[in-house]
């Protein structure tokens, strides 16, 4: 069992905690079962005989349990909530790891809602557990038996209605608890899916908006909402049962304690202080019924966000270091891909087939294809997002599998298709692959990405707020910063996945002019759709559906690929190939 599994793994550290829990719950649930006997003492023994110093001394012993019972009470769910809140920590921990670890693969196939419901949500219902665990799970079942012991020893001719109610309690509890399984299981999954539409809506307000969407956008989230509304309130329903029902059974017992209790008075069989005591007792069991039935409502829950949390922690990264990591590379800036394919898990086809070219310092090689072409797939083979299926990716004559991956993203500059900037300043995110780099060196890296005059024009220059994912810059400045990032770098192997497509002509020319001298002793990879971009590469392989159909120069290209000279014509006219 996942929940099983995962508690067993994660409390380890903190057993010695849990053993305080325990000790101090089994003092104070003795101290809270004794007052009833105390009680019981103080109207046979204080009150009907009129003695007021009995009633005073056993006060005084009456209070002192109630104070024991208080301080070991608090004590216990001090040291609890210490357990609970570090397995929780460890947990949300262990996942953000391991999801950090993961592949794009890994991350495509659990979907990012998905995930941070599982780190946030999910980790949070099995703390709650631990947590009530600390406080409920010894309390109840000690409650129960020691205080069905004392009600027996108390007056065993009323244990009739104990026999009687019981059953019916644990019945009637059992079935509820029974139907919350289902529920708490499909609130999960209501829970990803809100958070789903959700962040695709923030995500591409501009789109929603553009398009005039709102009004779809808002049916669609208030669907998702509504199925989580009504999950929720199935389930809720279903717990609010609980109390009235063992409010129920509670109060018919007692008012059977009572009746019975009073006819054995009246008979001289029964003393009151034990009526009075057979009452706190009843409640006593009762309540320990209800703690028990509030846990086990309880674990339903946690089991599902359990299972959730297990699917992602025993996934085993795609992409994983070698085992013996080389640490030395025999060369310098070259990218090689030898024989190259790759296809996803369960694809019926590959995406790249028999892909060969070299690129070496000082050099440059462009991609130029089609959407769908395979394109992101191949330069995603470059810093190990994916890895190969077939054949290998070379850098500095060493397969990527077999390198340190820390030296392998040292020497690989990346710019995604999709430019993202992280939450803080402009200077954390150009230091984000280097932090010792200076602010010269940043100003630099500025002024070849064509950033520095927007940069100088913020206030605080680099030290001016980035909102989360870059949303306060447009488009084109955050392409260029992200660029500059990953100039900061310094690497020896520039990827770049049509990270020029924000830009502009003439502020790409001047980019591309300013970059050159700045790469002289890099390897150079760029995807581009523009044949501007690419014209003046070392060598150009255009791409259709996985496959390279052609290699060479613009020049050569134009000559002999047809596909090639189709790209040019339609984006620069005949007279370009002519």
């Amino acid at each position: 069992m996942a929940l099983k599994q995962l508690l067993r793994s994660h409390l380890r550290p903190y057993r010695g905690l849990l053993v305080l829990v325990v000790v101090f719950q089994a003092i104070q649930t003795f101290a809270t079962l004794t007052l009833p006997g105390i009680n019981a003492d103080i109207v046979n023994k204080g009150v009907l005989p009129g003695d007021q110093g009995k009633i005073v001394r056993l006060g005084g012993v009456m209070l002192a349990f109630t104070l024991l019972q208080i301080v070991f009470a608090v004590v216990a769910v001090w040291f609890g909530a210490q357990a609970a809140m570090g397995f929780g920590r460890d947990v949300r921990r262990d996942l953000f790891h391991r999801v950090t670890d993961f592949s794009a693969q890994e991350v495509s196939r659990f979907g990012a809602p998905s995930l941070i419901t599982r780190i946030t949500n999910d980790v949070q219902q099995v703390q709650m557990l631990v947590a009530m665990a600390g406080t409920m799970m010894l309390a109840a079942p000690l409650t129960f038996v020691i205080g069905v012991i004392l009600a027996i020893r108390e007056d065993a001719g009323l244990s009739v209605v104990l026999i009687g109610a019981l059953p019916i309690a644990v019945i009637a509890l059992g079935s509820v608890v029974r139907r919350m399984v289902p529920a708490f299981e499909k609130m999960q999954e209501r829970i990803d899916r809100v958070n789903l539409v959700l962040r695709e809506q923030i995500t591409g307000v501009r789109v929603v908006r553009a398009f005039v969407r709102e009004e779809q956008e808002s049916a669609r989230f208030a669907e998702a909402n509504q199925s989580l509304t009504d999950t929720s309130l199935q389930a809720g329903r279903l717990f609010a049962f609980l109390f009235p029902t063992v409010n129920l059974i509670i109060n018919g017992s007692s008012i059977a304690v009572v009746w019975i209790g009073a006819n054995r008075i009246n008979a001289g069989n029964m003393e009151p202080g034990a009526l009075i005591a057979y009452l706190s007792y009843l409640i006593q069991i009762m309540m320990s019924v209800v703690m028990a039935a509030f846990m086990l409502s309880m674990i339903p829950r946690a089991a599902v966000a359990a299972q959730r949390i297990h699917e992602v922690l025993e996934t085993a990264p795609t992409v994983v270091a070698p085992p013996n990591p080389v640490t030395e590379l025999p060369e310098r800036a070259t990218l090689e891909f030898r024989d190259v394919g790759f296809h996803y898990p369960g694809a019926a086809h590959a995406v790249l087939n028999d892909i060969s070219f070299r690129v070496e310092a000082g050099h440059t090689a462009a991609i130029i294809g089609s959407t769908g072409a395979g394109k992101t797939t191949l330069v995603n083979l470059v810093p190990r997002l994916f890895d190969v299926t077939s054949g290998a990716v070379v850098v500095d004559g060493i397969d990527v599998r077999d390198i340190d991956p820390d030296l392998l993203w040292s020497k690989v500059g990346y710019v995604p298709q999709r430019a993202f900037l992280f939450s803080g300043t402009v200077a954390s995110n150009l230091r984000y692959g280097r932090p010792e780099a200076t602010d010269e060196e940043l100003w630099e890296a500025l002024e070849i990405a064509q950033a520095a005059d927007f940069v100088r024009e913020m206030p605080g220059g680099l030290e001016s707020r980035i909102a989360q994912g870059g949303s306060n810059v447009s488009g084109g400045q955050r392409q260029r910063l992200s660029i500059a990032r990953a100039l900061v770098v310094r690497p020896e192997i520039y990827v770049f996945d049509d990270s020029f497509s924000a830009l502009d002509l003439a502020t790409e020319a001047r980019l591309r002019a300013a970059l050159d001298p700045y790469t002289t002793d890099a390897a150079m990879l760029i995807v581009a759709q523009r044949v501007s971009t690419i014209a003046e590469a070392d060598q150009i392989l255009v791409v259709d559906d996985g496959e390279v159909i052609g290699k060479g120069t613009h020049e050569e290209l134009i000559e002999t690929c047809p596909t090639y000279a189709e790209i040019v014509i339609s984006q620069l006219g005949q007279g370009a190939v002519a």
